[in-house]
């Protein structure tokens, strides 16, 4: 190299130079830093965009700016005899012509501003020329001008979304070397985006066959520990693969065996081209795409730059993940606020490590599954799903794993079930560990027996605990200071948590109870056969109903008071909280309704949600609608139909089982004891409602209490921090002091979820979670819109039908029940619903539901509504409109458009 400085000119820019240089592009950007960073780089120099403006001519220069220049417009361009005299001085302090590089050779290349960039890396679009005389480079130099303007360089750049007229190029010129070998590598394999294995490209002499694809060259795969793993050697024309070789695992494919060449490049050589590409990517922070070449036995960088199309792609060799949020929505729908999240993601890691020590696992491979537990659900874009490998993964600690899948398989309502390659496995080396495992399977599987045996008495005792925990405190929560308020906190959730085991068995029960009666109804009950959700209505006074119960009570009171009907429809709530002043018995009935229901609101489980007791008015239009509903129809009262429906299903399931008694009993007992389990299930989600209302108004005083002391703008602000936050700042671990800030970032942060696409019901990940791409998962099957671009196209939907029973009426789509009303003869389109949703249902004629199963909070109400509905139809509320006329076959499953004549 020279050791001469060449003074900065406005035409010339060399590295050695020690101002900085101005935009000389992409490919130039990358030299310089490849040159400081001391990579073998041959010398060059570039060539400023202000070399091709002073080069135009006035009128060139008017349509540059305008926008209008084209190749066209440059044919007679040349390099001013001022640019020329300072290309001339680059190259001589650059390059040294009075030695050994007499016969010297220069590359001259594009370096476009908008080249060789992570999104586009305009490959191709610009000349670049090889070899080049020193006295020729002035007039490549304008020929690289000139294509930077050409038709195809205009429409790649209008393809990639970018918009304006092409900023003026700048120019490298490097020297050549004249290479032996000589090609490309990617530090990572660009097809797949494996991070761990590098690919080399290599041909004999200068690579440019290589480049421009007039040849394929050698190819060889190389991991991260330096061996090649793979190799394509490539010899005149004939292919014939060689067998992988089962001792290696070096797979080789060699074309034509006539010559006997040897390949272009030993394993040896391949391994440091791939380190030099590595290299390079650990200095630009990111996967890179090198040119090299070996000239005299010394490995050179000619350039690098990033591999277009990994950006957001994760590497496929990275831990997997499968997330689906089925019927998880119904508990949090949509965005889910940080506190809300945290908060329920410790719920989630405690309450089944407490259950899995109750079904007597052992702690030392609870201990060992703790990321696991940890993991359970995750926060994506603001929305919470399920990590489907944690659950099952935590389901198969437990005994009978491969039995049990399907079961929690239906009870979570999974779109799609998990392909068998990616179930976990319970392995044991040894005979006698494989002995051992055995029958620490049989002792819990009789613990779970034993524990069966007397659930019942442990969900009241459950229930004790939860009377005596969620008592109101003294002082109240609202005269309690904030370091009282966590303190009491913390004893909640330590009181609770650690016997959260009970309502996860029953659940295990109830999913268990409903596998075993589903199969045996299937397999013996004939004309029943497919009644089995029919038979396990009829709970009687389910807490689920209750709401219901309660606002046709409420509505009756009301009925044939036409004026307080339209108040209830159409009035304020102040107006209404008036016409309650003549009507004590109303009064008294909606505020029994508000003790014991005013936590379970919509989204209940959702602690940013507001109560009935903070706006109560929803409930109040939905009694006015039922009330005008009962002038003009008779509706059954909440239970009847669904009683109905049980003893018809019982009747059939009779038929079929007389002379059997064996079997009779069997799935008589199975049936019994998942509808208890079941109607147990929705009493314990009911008193887990208590329990999150309790910490709800927890957090809302803290919240106050850090509102009044200048800590945070809002009290409502304090669901915007992670639960560990809030502790935090009374226990002195919180990291970050300053709340407003930590709370308006997270507010726009959450804002954007609320205003983006929601991401897909099921996708996959790999490596760091929110560091890439999500991706399809290929056991999803066709995405939801096609599905329902296909129902749409002759207007009926097949899904799973909940409730028998035939409506037809005009639809009304609800997306946020807090502000709907229905009229009386509407039936409900909905994607998901809570138990919030109680009241719309009481004053629907039917049910359409997107998401959910036979378990699902939609389907048990609504068949214990008597509520013809249907659920389980991916796209449908982007299918029907207001006021569209459709036929709900709640036992066929059917959702079918008709004429509003017909």
């Amino acid at each position: 190299m020279p050791t001469k400085t060449t003074l900065h000119t406005p035409y010339t820019w060399t590295p050695s130079t020690e101002a900085d240089p101005p935009t000389l592009g992409g490919k130039a950007a990358s030299l310089r830093a490849l040159t400081d960073a001391g990579f073998p780089v041959p010398s060059w120099f570039a060539v400023t965009p202000a070399a091709f403006r002073d080069s135009l001519s006035g009128t060139q220069r008017e349509a540059l700016d305008a926008g209008r220049l084209a190749a066209a417009d440059l044919e007679e361009v040349a390099p001013t005899p001022a640019v020329q005299e300072a290309l001339a001085d680059a190259m001589a302090d650059t390059f040294d012509t009075s030695g050994a590089e007499t016969d010297l050779s220069l590359a001259v290349r594009s370096s476009a501003p908008e080249e060789d960039a992570a999104e586009q890396s305009f490959a191709g679009q610009l000349e670049s020329y090889l070899f080049v005389p020193p006295d020729e480079v002035p007039a490549r130099v304008a020929d690289v001008w000139r294509s930077a303007f050409q038709r195809s360089v205009l429409e790649y750049r209008r393809a990639q979304g970018l918009d304006g007229p092409p900023p003026p190029p700048a120019v490298v010129v490097q020297r050549m070397v004249t290479p032996d070998r000589a090609g490309v590598a990617f530090s990572a394999e660009p097809s797949s985006g494996r991070r761990g294995v590098s690919v080399v490209a290599a041909v004999r002499g200068a690579g440019t066959p290589l480049v421009d694809g007039t040849e394929d060259g050698d190819t060889f795969h190389v991991d991260r520990e330096g061996q090649v793993i793979e190799r394509t050697i490539r010899r005149q024309h004939t292919a014939h693969r060689l067998d992988q070789d089962a001792a290696s695992g070096l797979r080789e494919t060699t074309l034509s065996e006539a010559d006997g060449e040897a390949p272009t490049l030993s394993d040896e050589e391949a391994a440091d081209v791939a380190a030099l590409a590595r290299r390079a990517e650990r200095h630009f922070g990111r996967p890179q795409d090198i040119e090299w070449a070996w000239a005299d036995g010394t490995l050179y960088l000619l350039q690098a730059r990033p591999i277009t199309g990994l950006a957001g792609q994760p590497d496929p060799d990275a831990p997997l993940r499968v997330w689906d949020n089925s019927n998880i929505a119904e508990s949090y729908s949509g965005v889910t606020t940080p506190l809300t999240f945290t908060f329920a993601r410790r719920a989630y890691e405690a309450v089944y490590q407490s259950f899995l020590r109750v079904m007597r696992v052992p702690e030392a491979t609870i201990e060992a599954h703790a990321d696991t537990f940890r993991t359970m659900i995750g926060l994506i874009r603001g929305r919470i799903y399920y990590n489907l490998l944690s659950w099952y993964q935590t389901l198969a600690l437990l005994p009978g794993f491969r039995f049990n899948r399907a079961f929690m398989e239906d009870m979570m309502g999974v779109s799609e079930r998990l392909p068998e390659a990616l179930l976990p496995e319970r392995e044991a080396a040894s005979l006698g560990e494989k002995i051992w495992d055995a029958l620490r399977l049989v002792w819990s599987a009789l613990h779970l027996i034993l524990y069966h045996v007397r659930i019942d008495d442990r969900i009241e005792d459950f229930y004790d605990l939860l009377d005596r925990t969620l008592d109101p405190p003294s002082p109240g929560l609202e005269q309690m200071r904030l370091d009282e308020l966590a303190a009491f906190y913390r004893t909640l959730e330590d009181e609770l948590l650690a016997r959260w085991d009970v309502p996860i068995a029953n659940d295990f029960f109830a999913m268990i109870f409903f596998g075993l009666s589903k199969r045996a109804v299937e397999r013996w009950g004939g004309p029943a056969a497919d009644r089995h959700n029919h038979l396990l209505t009829g709970h009687g006074a389910l807490v689920s109903t209750e709401p219901a119960r309660r606002m046709r009570t409420m509505a009756d009171h009301v009925t044939g008071d036409r004026e307080l009907t339209e108040t209830l429809l159409d009035g304020s709530l102040r107006e209404i909280e008036g016409a309650l002043d003549d009507r004590p018995a109303l009064r008294a009935e909606y505020e029994a309704y508000l003790d014991r229901f005013s936590d379970r609101c919509l989204d209940e489980l959702k602690l940013e949600s507001p109560t009935l007791r903070d706006d109560p008015l929803s409930l109040w239009r939905s009694v006015g609608a039922l009330a005008r509903r009962l002038e003009t129809e008779d509706v059954p009262e909440p239970g009847t139909t669904e009683q109905r429906m049980r003893e018809e299903a019982e009747e059939a399931l009779d038929e079929a089982l007389s002379g059997q008694p064996l079997r009779r009993w069997i799935t008589k007992w199975t049936l019994r004891h998942a509808r208890e389990r079941i109607a147990a299930r929705e009493t314990l989600r009911f008193e887990r409602t208590r329990a999150f209302g309790v910490a709800r108004r927890i957090f809302l005083e803290m919240g106050r209490r850090l509102a009044a002391n200048g800590r945070l703008d809002d009290p409502r602000d304090v669901f915007y921090l992670e639960r560990g936050e809030l502790l935090g700042i009374v226990e002195g671990t919180a990291s970050t002091t300053d709340l407003p800030a930590l709370v308006e970032a997270r507010r726009e942060e959450f804002d954007e979820y609320r205003e983006a696409p929601p991401p897909p019901d099921r996708f996959r990940t790999h490596g760091a979670v929110h560091a890439f791409d999500l991706l399809p998962d290929p056991s999803a099957g066709p995405e939801d819109s096609e599905s329902a671009d296909d129902g749409a196209s002759d207007g009926e939907w097949s899904g799973t039908g909940c409730c028998p029973g035939t409506v037809r009426g005009p639809v009304r789509v609800v997306t946020d029940p807090r502000a709907a009303t229905l009229d009386g003869d509407e039936i409900l389109v909905a994607e998901r619903t809570d138990p919030g949703w109680v009241p719309l249902f009481a004053a629907a004629t039917g049910l359409i539901v997107e998401h959910g199963n036979l378990l699902s909070h939609a389907a048990i109400v609504s068949r214990e509504m008597g509520l013809p509905s249907v659920v389980s139809l991916p796209g449908v509320t982007d299918q029907l409109q207001d006021g569209d006329v459709v036929e709900v076959d709640g036992h066929a499953g059917t959702v079918r458009r008709v004429d509003a004549d017909s």
